[in-house]
């Protein structure tokens, strides 16, 4: 067995998925549940009002476009990790457009000077790097406002590769690091130190960096928190969150940005697949799907974690989930089944908006799943999104 720690879903129950017909769409699939994110993103929005902060979708968790305009009725704009994403935030959504990466190109960089309301970097070496291009577009007037992304080494992370804060991370400028000197420039700081977490790691964060940070705030326009925030979990304490960035923003009389991810899409979606065969293996029980870990849910391998099923019975008969693929370690986990399942039966893992749609892969010629949309409350179905072999083949050369 190893030791690695297992990452916990932070699935709730299947709500409106409970009642849904696993055989109306193809296998597998994708299936997005527009009240769900409407639920969530009137949450967000609500946050954004009662706080008067502004709340951006982090488009590395979620980026279904076809849901762009609805994100637009009710959020503040987007987030990027880079050229791409930021041109589809342009192309689909509406709204500001923050955009962050450990680091830039400069082939890229004019592109998304042109593109960004904010631009953070990741160290005043990185901005200094683009002196020219920065200049260029100042004295051509679209020039964006600057962040940087600091590390406040206070670690508040439960598995060490998904801690911003860990020994030795890439990501942000070490504040002990940092002087007066170096932060001059920047419009604006970047914090984002958590991972699916509540508001009482967020306010730890800032207890332990106010004194250093403050300062530099009274000279800028904004303070970002990045993502990371739980905010549409039932268990959130969506209240303390509102009283704590009123506070701040009052105290250092700056502009509030949030960038949830998760939070977004949490419990908006379903992956469901088919059982293709039952075998055995000594004592355990296998079913091969049309679902592959590696390909679909790649950070059920990478975080690792286990995905809720869609009406588990732990104290039944367990099956081991595998994906086709060649790889040995393509397994989902093992799940109990309160039914004998029969080659041919549909089954569904609950969560699967955020992280797993934007991260599938065509490995080994794993097809990829369809995408629908369907809407909860009306019954509304659509699959609006189906891959062909020719999406295999057009990746290489």
């Amino acid at each position: 067995m190893s030791d690695t720690p297992i990452m916990e879903t932070q699935a709730g129950d299947a709500g409106a998925f409970a009642q849904f017909d696993l055989n109306r769409v193809p296998s597998p699939c994708f299936v997005v549940d527009k009240a769900a994110i409407r639920n969530n993103l009137q949450i967000l929005a609500d946050i954004g009002k009662r706080a008067d902060v502004k709340v951006l979708s982090a488009l590395k968790a979620f980026s279904c476009w076809s849901l762009g305009d609805l994100v637009s009725d009710h959020l503040d704009g987007t987030c990027s990790s880079g050229l791409w994403e930021s041109m589809l935030a342009r192309e689909h959504y509406k709204g500001e457009l923050a955009t962050y990466s450990a680091a830039f190109k400069k082939s890229e960089m004019p592109q998304l000077l042109e593109l960004s309301d904010h631009l953070i970097f990741n160290s005043p070496h990185q901005m200094a790097l683009f002196g020219d291009e920065i200049t260029a577009a100042k004295q051509a007037g679209h020039a964006p406002d600057f962040g940087l992304r600091i590390n406040p080494q206070h670690s508040e992370g439960h598995i060490e590769k998904y801690d911003p804060c860990a020994n030795g991370s890439r990501l942000g400028t070490p504040i002990c690091q940092l002087t007066n000197e170096d932060v001059a420039p920047f419009d604006g700081i970047h914090i984002h130190t958590l991972c699916e977490q509540d508001f009482e790691p967020l306010q730890r964060t800032w207890q332990a960096i106010e004194d250093r940070v403050g300062p530099w705030l009274k000279n800028m326009k904004w303070l970002n928190f990045g993502g990371g925030h739980h905010i549409t979990r039932d268990d959130y304490q969506r209240d303390e969150l509102v009283e704590f960035l009123k506070a701040i923003k009052i105290k250092y009389d700056i502009e509030i940005y949030l960038e949830p991810g998760e939070a977004v899409a949490l419990d908006a979606g379903i992956l469901i697949g088919e059982i293709l065969d039952l075998t055995r293996n000594g004592n355990t029980n296998l079913a091969i799907l049309d679902l592959s870990a590696t390909c679909h849910m790649p950070d059920v391998i990478e975080a690792p974690y286990r995905p809720a099923l869609l009406g588990e019975d732990s104290s039944a008969k367990q099956f081991r989930l595998g994906g086709p693929s060649c790889l040995a370690g393509d397994v989902i986990g093992d799940y109990g089944f309160a039914s004998e399942p029969k080659i041919g039966d549909r089954i569904a893992f609950l969560d699967q908006a955020h992280y797993s749609m934007v991260k599938t892969n065509t490995f080994n010629g794993v097809q990829l799943p369809s995408i629908a949309l369907w809407d909860s409350e009306t019954d509304e179905l659509e699959v609006i999104r189906s891959f062909g072999y020719e999406t295999f083949r057009d990746r290489l050369s």
